[in-house]
């Protein structure tokens, strides 16, 4: 799970928007598989994995943001993002190839390049779209999975589900292949 983090930070670090987005937006299913007793992802899972360690983020980055003699003047910040939302999203993103599902709660959610403004313009309704800064997302994703990794390393159901995890095999996977590089 740590090279799958280490890799969608690289792909952000490149440019590959996409495949960072796409990519990110796996975390959840992954993370609430690999804490599951039967292995298996499931919208529930994912909705509750994103409550509990990705929502939160948005709040506690902006807050760290802010100098902290400023930080008691905001008094109610919420991410509009909930679990049902953005699973909504990646479902009809991964499986449609679409950024509208048709029971989200907004009309379309788009997604900003880094750069592509001179304004941060992250979780903002305009025109009934949530318009959201693709690093920043990306960014809180990464920290709610790195949080949930050190918490989950010492779950029984995560210790015994990792070992079916997909990696990377520099020398091959024997019995199949040995001797190159192999992903399996």
């Amino acid at each position: 799970m740590q090279t799958l983090i280490d890799q969608i930070e690289a792909s952000l670090g490149s440019g590959l928007y996409l495949l960072s987005l796409y990519a990110t937006l796996t975390i959840p299913d992954i993370a609430g598989a690999l804490c599951s007793e039967n292995g298996e992802a499931t919208g529930a899972k994912y909705k509750d994995w994103f409550e509990k360690w990705a929502r939160p983020m948005f709040v506690k980055n902006t807050l760290e943001s802010v100098p902290p003699h400023q930080r008691e003047y905001i008094k109610e910040m919420k991410n509009p993002l909930t679990g049902d939302a953005c699973y909504r999203f990646r479902c009809s993103l991964l499986h449609q190839g679409s950024s509208q599902h048709p029971k989200s709660a907004f009309n379309r959610i788009i997604f900003i390049e880094p750069g592509a403004t001179l304004s941060v313009i992250h979780y903002g309704n305009m025109g009934g779209a949530l318009c959201i800064d693709l690093n920043l997302f990306c960014r809180e994703m990464i920290s709610g999975a790195r949080l949930w990794l050190r918490q989950a390393a010492q779950d029984p159901c995560y210790i015994k589900n990792h070992k079916q995890f997909a990696r990377r095999h520099k020398n091959g996977l024997e019995p199949y292949i040995v001797g190159v590089p192999v992903i399996g």
